[in-house]
């Protein structure tokens, strides 16, 4: 066959190829796989335990009431700042949360990589010698090779877009578990710093509350030296002055506890970190509520169920791709020959071109277990996500419920403090009298002290509940702060 006919050969082929290739790339509109729809929760148009007529927990409206960024400056503490923004900075499982969702931006990239061919050359140079079986001498020859290939897989049925978007779903997942974790670090330090300064304040009223018996005893050994008390009132003090000192030791322990709780969650050896005596200033602030749809949008950990919904619903469909065949377009070509001098001539070109097909005929079941599988993978995130709704009202009601209590709570027990503040009092007087033992006296002081303590222990309460109310209503996070699909592509690269 002369040249010509050659050129008219390969242009025929060339062209049949294009054919096929344009054929295919106008059928990968056919996809499969289930449209996602966001599955429907359980809503209540206001929280229950919202004080009604309350202007201290009215739900926010407007919007410019919400919490915002650094929830923890409502607090006012400049010691809590400084601590919080040490956990986003230097906290370890924050930062391992950061790595995971790189892990998963990445995956990102790389399915996304199916959408196009892959290229690869093999350059090689290869020497051979005949045998000696012909009879004639043996000889050495050389073959110089610049092979390229390249196949392409199109996206006849959507594989690649399913995997994209479960590998995007999957991404904005870990970056939803990246926040949670982010917020629920920060609230524990925050818990755990105003249990140290509730510590504090328990180690100051034991203080007082020593310095306090410690006088009564010096009253009972002059009475006793007078010959009005008894030996048995000298050992009720002494007894009652050496067991509130344990109880002040015994602090001592709890405290250093939440000390190094908190300098690990800063990321700091324990014994880096010392904090300073402190103590809870008046009652919690007003935290804004909003409305219970809001908590949708508002909650990392509910945007990650639902991530994941969404990832386990494309899992679906690459699981129906199953079913359909896989073609693959595949071409090769380059120069070779024996000699270097000759290898870039027209007549050291080889190439090869043509689609494969392939289709899995029979397995005995797999592919069906296999999207059963998927669809039950759905069924449980769908169950997963609706339970993150029910567990956030929860949350939120709890902790109205325990500040509206605890708010009431802590007016009655001022109130029983300044009466056992009172009865200590009237009790030393009779006693100094003569009139009441000291049992008596003892029983109105262990009274005192426990509603003192008390109280120090309301207050506290009042500030966790506070953190935890803010928490469950997602610490001014937004789902709209998720990545999209175009952050994670050029995130991922």
């Amino acid at each position: 066959m002369d040249k010509q006919g050659v050129r008219s050969q390969e242009s025929g082929v060339r062209r049949k190829c294009a054919a096929a290739v344009v054929a295919v790339v106008l059928t990968t509109a056919c996809n499969v796989g289930p449209r996602y729809n966001r599955p429907l929760t359980p809503m209540t148009p206001a929280f229950k335990e919202l004080p009604p007529g309350d202007d201290h927990w009215k739900a926010s409206t407007p919007r410019d009431g919400e919490i915002k960024g650094k929830w923890w400056e409502i607090f006012d503490d400049p010691q809590l700042n400084a601590l919080e923004e040490a956990v986003n900075l230097s906290n370890q499982n924050i930062k391992q949360a950061e790595a995971n969702f790189r892990q998963a931006r990445a995956l990102v990239a790389v399915n996304r990589a199916g959408y196009y061919p892959t290229i690869g050359a093999s350059p090689g140079i290869s020497n051979s010698r005949s045998s000696l079986s012909n009879g004639r001498t043996p000889a050495i020859s050389s073959l110089f090779s610049i092979p390229v290939s390249a196949s392409w897989e199109p996206d006849f049925w959507g594989r690649v877009r399913l995997s994209v978007e479960n590998a995007t779903e999957l991404a904005q997942a870990s970056a939803g578990t990246l926040e949670n974790a982010r917020l629920l670090y920060q609230t524990d330090l925050a818990v755990d710093y105003f249990e140290l300064l509730s510590t504090d304040m328990q180690e100051k009223l034991l203080d007082n509350t020593i310095e306090a018996y410690d006088k009564a005893l010096q009253l009972t050994l002059n009475r006793f030296h007078g010959g009005v008390a008894s030996q048995a009132d000298v050992a009720q003090a002494q007894t009652q002055v050496d067991t509130t000192r344990a109880d002040r030791t015994d602090l001592n322990v709890t405290r250093a506890q939440y000390e190094h709780a908190i300098a690990v969650l800063t990321g700091q050896p324990p014994s880096e970190l010392t904090i300073p005596t402190g103590s809870i200033k008046g009652p919690p602030p007003p935290v804004p509520v909003g409305l219970p749809s809001q908590l949708l949008e508002r909650r990392p950990d509910i945007a990650l169920a639902e991530r994941q919904v969404a990832a386990m619903n494309a899992q679906v469909g690459l699981a129906e791709t199953a079913y359909y065949p896989t073609l693959t377009l595949s071409a090769s070509g380059g120069i070779e020959s024996g000699a270097l001098t000759t290898l870039i001539r027209g007549a050291s070109r080889f190439w090869s071109v043509g689609p494969s097909i392939s289709q899995t005929l029979f397995d005995f079941g797999k592919r069906k277990a296999q999207l059963l599988q998927a669809e039950a993978a759905y069924d449980a995130s769908v169950a997963t996500y609706r339970q993150s709704v029910l567990a956030a009202f929860q949350e939120v009601e709890d902790n109205l419920a325990a500040l509206h209590y605890l708010e009431t709570e802590a007016a009655q027990e001022d109130i029983a403090v300044k009466n056992a503040q009172r009865s200590v009092a009237l009790e030393l007087d009779r006693y100094k009298g003569g009139v009441d033992s000291y049992l008596n006296v003892i029983t109105t002081q262990t009274i005192e002290l426990t509603d003192e303590r008390t109280y120090v222990t309301i207050q506290q309460r009042r500030m966790v509940a506070a953190v935890n109310l803010i928490t469950a209503l997602g610490g001014g996070w937004n789902a709209a702060n998720l990545p999209n699909a175009d952050q994670l592509r050029h995130g991922g690269q």
